[in-house]
């Protein structure tokens, strides 16, 4: 009778326990590694408010990491590597470097984790590897940019000649991130085809010059009456990128510049270091007519396009990025169909920056 009560009791220990661990297990949420090219910027922080919304509407933990700046690539691989030894059901990333992470990205397929590429996503990625991207569509946004731009200095283009050119600046932050690759072609091909189209100027009045990687196999290169300058400073460090605009604003008045824009908020607070948080745009007289675009948002920048020290800046949506990067994974992750998501972009100044459908995409 003991031994049968003994037995009775250890099955019904083995059973709560059984129960118990489904229990545990039942409520242990899936998990989602989100590696980002970085957290210091305003627009990651909102990426991060974004991707931690998807974790709550979705009931998943999510990690959301990044590097201290967009040049550390090997912190981010680490990120990663580190991500993945958690044993993520799906991730979401923004590379700095594709060539650095392929290993994982094979890896991940090998073992059938689905990766979402947000923001610049994952460019040239083998085949495979990516099974949908929640981003900006950078090129058409910095497009968008350029025709804000040729509004307004059109008539100082048609006036353009070969003893008097005038030039255009783009300064895009480095020459390897694909969502400013993409800006900085958008700009220029735009650009380009405006003054082609819409002047009497041609594309053989028109030079593209400076980095080599803004500039296509088509870009036109000989012209002489409008210079359009690409420019990336010697690092991705906020000192280089003031030192970068500073030596740009030097030559406003002998390269007669007629507008500057900025591909990213670490190029626009370049440019704002360099002038007074942009005051000195309006107060020195060699400044006064430069009509300068940024893009993203951020506190400084909101109060240059306010005081209009900026003709305006290009909004990306942050939040939706990050809040589609988690759901496309969750989704994915779940066996059900995704494809590319574009988050939307756009351009607000002083007129409509408080509007309903422009304040909540303009982030401090």
């Amino acid at each position: 009778m003991k031994r049968t009560l003994v037995v009775l009791l250890v099955l019904v220990v083995l059973a709560s326990a059984t129960v118990f661990a489904q229990g545990v297990q039942e409520a242990k949420k899936p998990y989602i590694a989100v590696v980002s090219k970085g957290e210091q910027h305003d627009f990651w922080q909102q990426v991060k408010l974004g991707a931690n919304a998807a974790a709550a509407a979705y009931g998943v933990d999510i990690t959301f990491e990044g590097p201290p700046s967009e040049s550390d690539v090997q912190i981010q691989v680490e990120m990663l590597n580190n991500a993945m030894a958690k044993n993520p059901v799906a991730i979401a990333l923004a590379a700095l470097n594709t060539s650095s992470v392929l290993d994982q990205l094979q890896q991940a397929k090998n073992q059938k984790i689905p990766v979402i590429g947000f923001d610049s996503g994952v460019p040239e990625a083998p085949a495979g590897s990516i099974w949908a991207n929640a981003s900006t569509n950078n090129y058409a946004a910095a497009g968008m940019a350029a025709e804000k731009m040729f509004e307004v200095i059109k008539s100082r283009i048609e006036a353009a000649t070969d003893a008097k050119p005038v030039k255009i600046v783009v300064m895009n932050q480095d020459a390897s991130g694909e969502s400013l690759l993409s800006r900085g072609k958008g700009f220029r091909d735009t650009i380009v085809k405006l003054i082609d189209e819409k002047t009497a100027l041609s594309k053989s009045d028109i030079a593209v010059i400076g980095n080599t990687a803004y500039i296509a196999a088509d870009s036109p290169r000989n012209g002489k009456k409008v210079i359009i300058e690409m420019v990336v400073p010697a690092s991705s460090a906020m000192t280089d990128a003031t030192n970068a605009a500073q030596a740009v604003l030097n030559k406003v008045t002998s390269d007669n510049i007629v507008g500057i824009f900025c591909s990213n908020e670490a190029t626009v607070k370049g440019l704002l270091a360099a002038t007074n948080d942009g005051a000195t745009l309006k107060s020195n007289a060699a400044l006064r007519n430069v009509v300068v675009i940024g893009y993203d948002a951020g506190a400084a920048q909101k109060n240059a396009v306010r005081n209009q020290y900026f003709l305006g800046s290009i909004t990306q949506d942050p939040y939706q990025i990050g809040y589609k990067a988690v759901e496309l994974a969750y989704k994915a992750y779940k066996g059900e169909p995704v494809a590319d998501v574009d988050t939307g972009a756009k351009f607000y100044n002083y007129q409509n920056m408080d509007n309903a459908d422009i304040k909540g995409l303009i982030y401090d």
